[in-house]
């Protein structure tokens, strides 16, 4: 019987279940990192900000190169995309006890607001951050005051 099904047991008493927990808790602990390369896909954080003259969406994607991202803009919508690979050498003797960083592809999309100079959008990776560069067109960015009568 697995321990999972030994806990959801109530007739058990209370150190039975106790210790059947920690021993789930120890085995979920023990999995080395080869178990987290199966891992298929995670979402980066994201923060979106606003200046006056452009929008900056940042991406946090740390241990990645330039070469891994994937951008595109198509009808209003940006895309980035990419894949993180779990790195593991043959022969590497070390252990991992806890792996929290994220790994495997990522896709992440964006519905652009129409003030957006397209044609002028830009992309940047710096210690770990994808910075994209929205700036602002001008001319479709001004509110025109409508007076109601």
């Amino acid at each position: 019987m697995s321990s999972l099904v030994r806990l959801m047991d109530w007739t058990e008493s209370l150190p039975e279940r106790v210790r059947a927990m920690q021993e789930l808790v120890e085995r979920i602990f023990n999995e080395t990192a080869s178990n987290f390369t199966r891992m298929e896909s995670f979402v980066p954080r994201v923060d979106i900000v606003e200046t006056d003259k452009a929008y900056e969406i940042h991406l946090a994607v740390p241990g990645m190169k330039k070469e891994d991202f994937k951008v595109e803009l198509t009808e209003g919508r940006l895309t980035v995309s990419g894949e993180r690979k779990f790195q593991k050498e043959e022969g590497d003797k070390k252990t991992f006890h806890r792996v929290e960083t994220q790994y495997g592809a990522f896709t992440r999309s964006f519905i652009l607001p129409d003030d957006v100079k397209t044609d002028a959008v830009t992309a940047e990776y710096t210690d770990g951050i994808l910075r994209l560069h929205l700036p602002k067109d001008e001319k479709k960015a001004q509110v025109a005051r409508i007076e109601v009568k």
